[in-house]
């Protein structure tokens, strides 16, 4: 972490920051709410810090605030989604959906994404960089702020690999449920991976209480190779024993993502595959008709395929919901916006 990215800074070093410019402590509690609680992007808006207290950490510790350069809203399900630009000029995507149980936002762990997955449009292009915990919180502060409603779900699924871009990503789930920010409960902040074997182990020993979602798409190393070239390193059998650790470690129950891709992995036999690998696991599988990407050859699935999918699973006592699909008309997919976004150079 940067020295000078003081919004990635926990209290306590918040803290040492605000004592080593001649202040009392007390005065990185202020500060924290301002940028957390309160969701300000000026140290002018800090009024209850001194004049000399906002001028030295404007000079020494200047705020990066990300910028709203394109927004899109769905006519079908009021779906939000943002093309952000960091400070930097990188753009990455982030998007606000309202359910009946609340609003939630699927933020972006990176900027591009170096998994290679063939049915993804986060991955074309490659990887820049990683996003600064500072990053991603502001992803939610800004969507906050525009929807003047709270957020109260977070998934970590957008552009990137969470477990990638592992130290920024574990602190930014640990500030953004912290008592003195926004206090979005960890029960409600769900991580998507790909399935880096040694990360999930290490998330175990975190002692997080957030749902892990295993992108899966196939039950069998082949056919996930295919789909998903993180399983050459990392086959299913080493990816679903970390998983079932992580259950054992954290007792929070497993998310299996698959995405239905019509002629590739949607058939009853598949399913029936699937089922077998995950007997015994207390687990949910969220089909999710996959969402298809110009630039790649998959298409989605039909409905009887999908249905037939979700029936064998249930019969094989496998809990399972469709994902319901949102933004559709919006470039809802993972990194359609932004890349398309690039294409034009914007």
């Amino acid at each position: 972490m940067a020295t000078t990215d003081i919004k990635s800074m926990t209290i306590d070093e918040l803290a040492t920051v605000i004592q080593a410019l001649g202040e009392k402590s007390f005065k990185a509690k202020q500060v924290y709410e301002w940028l957390h609680v309160k969701l300000v992007s000026d140290y002018e808006e800090m009024t209850n810090l001194s004049k000399a207290l906002r001028e030295k950490l404007t000079e020494q510790y200047p705020l990066h605030q990300m910028e709203i350069v394109k927004y899109q809203e769905s006519q079908i399900d009021g779906t939000r989604k943002y093309l952000l630009q960091t400070a930097d000029g990188s753009v990455i995507e982030s998007v606000w959906m309202k359910y009946s149980h609340g609003n939630s936002v699927c933020i972006s762990s990176q900027v591009g994404c170096r998994m290679g997955c063939t049915f993804c449009a986060s991955t074309l292009g490659g990887l820049e960089r990683n996003l600064t915990t500072a990053e991603m919180l502001e992803q939610i502060y800004i969507i906050q702020n525009d929807t003047k409603e709270r957020v109260s779900n977070i998934v970590i699924m957008g552009t990137g690999e969470p477990l990638d871009n592992y130290e920024a990503v574990v602190r930014f789930i640990r500030m953004i449920s912290n008592e003195k920010g926004l206090r979005i409960s960890q029960r409600n902040i769900t991580l998507s991976t790909c399935g880096i074997v040694p990360q999930i182990y290490d998330l175990a020993k975190e002692q997080l209480q957030i749902t892990l979602a295993l992108s899966l798409h196939a039950a069998d190393d082949s056919r996930r190779t295919e789909l998903m070239p993180i399983t050459k390193k990392y086959s299913i059998a080493e990816v679903i024993k970390a998983c079932k650790h992580y259950y054992n470690e954290t007792k929070r129950r497993l998310t299996f993502e698959y995405s239905l891709a019509a002629d590739i992995n949607d058939t009853v036999v598949e399913a029936r595959a699937l089922a077998m690998l995950l007997k015994g696991i207390n687990c949910h599988v969220n089909l999710i008709p996959m969402n298809a990407v110009r630039e790649r050859k998959y298409t989605q699935s039909g409905k009887e395929n999908i249905v037939k999918f979700q029936n064998m699973l249930e019969k094989c006592g496998i809990n399972v919901t469709i994902r319901r699909e949102m933004g559709r008309d919006i470039d809802g997919a993972c990194g359609q916006l932004r890349y398309k976004t690039k294409a034009l150079s914007f």
